[in-house]
């Protein structure tokens, strides 16, 4: 088994690190000849099912194994991971690969760092306060051999995994959601998630029960709505507070006819029949605040996101990184997000 790899785009690497940790500890990370998937299943909370295309942030890539499809299969934990990629931000190049230190399974993470020596004078001639000895005008100026030298720093750090069989990972399917009502693109997650975080801590804020507080439970549930008409809506209730925000203009993106079910074709779709009946239907979903404000992290990575709800039952995000080199739309991260009931 081996796997060997350049990290090609370290920031990106990181940022996606990041927003991930922020949902789980721990990752189910599955690596074979075509893509490399991140999948984080908490035991509560937002399931997340990343798959990118390799080159997206890596370079160089080799990997084997007995597995069909070169597979390798990891569990890795996410912040240690983050903290490596976050300390290679600066570094001229950065690469990683399977192996193991003392009997553990690891990841080492390799940094390479160019930094540029500076030098000083052998003598003292730099020093424009000193007396020319020779009488000129300009001073002779002695300096050392690695004066404005470039060093490399080289450091290594490594995050312990545990190796997994297919047969205990063969059972985790993706979550299965009935067609949805609504989809729509988001507007920028930067903007939604300072709004959704102000209802949130404006809910808790009137909240006299320190119970409550801790709960997850009764954290301050945020309602999400669109139409097929470009509108979104964001609100949170309380006995204390309504408040809402809106967002019009937005794109309900066409469907592609081969995504749809046999059974009805587009013109039965549950989203065509919603856009039937005017700006005014809405799908609706309850979503845990602080939950959601975790999931609109992944907008530090940018890309074009598109919501899917399912009324009353289910949201699904999916967010599109663009590829490295010529910006189409090949690695996705979908967000599974069930919806609380009243």
């Amino acid at each position: 088994m081996r796997f060997k790899t350049s990290v090609r785009n370290i920031q990106t690497f990181s940022k996606l690190t990041a927003s991930l940790s922020s949902l789980g500890k721990v990752a189910w990370v599955r690596l074979d000849d075509d893509n490399v998937r991140f999948t984080i299943i908490p035991e509560t909370g937002t399931q997340v099912w990343a798959s990118l295309t390799i080159d997206s942030i890596f370079e160089d890539y080799t990997i084997q194994s007995a597995a069909p499809n070169n597979t390798i299969n990891l569990e890795l934990p996410l912040l240690p991971l983050h903290r490596a990629l976050k300390s290679a931000i600066n570094a001229s190049s950065a690469s990683i690969r399977l192996t193991k230190k003392d009997g553990v399974p690891v990841l080492s993470l390799t940094i390479i760092t160019n930094t540029i020596s500076s030098g000083n004078s052998a003598n003292g001639f730099l020093n424009g306060n000193r007396e020319d000895p020779f009488g000129e005008g300009n001073a002779f100026r002695e300096e050392s051999l690695d004066a404005g030298r470039e060093r490399e720093a080289v450091v290594t750090q490594d995050i312990p995994v545990r190796v997994l069989t297919a047969v205990s990972v063969e059972g985790i399917h993706e979550p299965r959601v009935r067609e949805p009502d609504a989809h729509i693109i988001l507007p920028s997650l930067i903007q939604l998630k300072a709004i959704s975080d102000r209802f949130t801590k404006l809910a808790l804020s009137t909240t006299s029960s320190g119970s409550t507080r801790n709960s997850s439970t009764n954290a301050p549930k945020l309602e999400l709505a669109a139409n097929m008409h470009g509108s979104l809506k964001l609100s949170i209730k309380t006995d204390a507070l309504s408040i809402e925000s809106v967002w019009t203009g937005l794109t309900n993106p066409e469907l592609d006819p081969g995504q749809v079910g046999e059974e009805g074709g587009l013109e039965g779709h549950p989203s065509t029949k919603l856009r039937e009946r005017g700006p005014g239907a809405w799908s609706t979903v309850r979503i845990d605040g602080r939950d959601w404000g975790r999931v609109l992290s992944v907008g530090r990575l940018g890309g074009r996101v598109i919501a899917c709800f399912a009324d009353e039952n289910a949201l699904i995000l999916y967010v599109y990184l663009s590829n490295y080199e010529d910006a189409t739309d090949e690695s996705v991260l979908t967000y599974y997000i069930s919806s609380f009931s009243i």
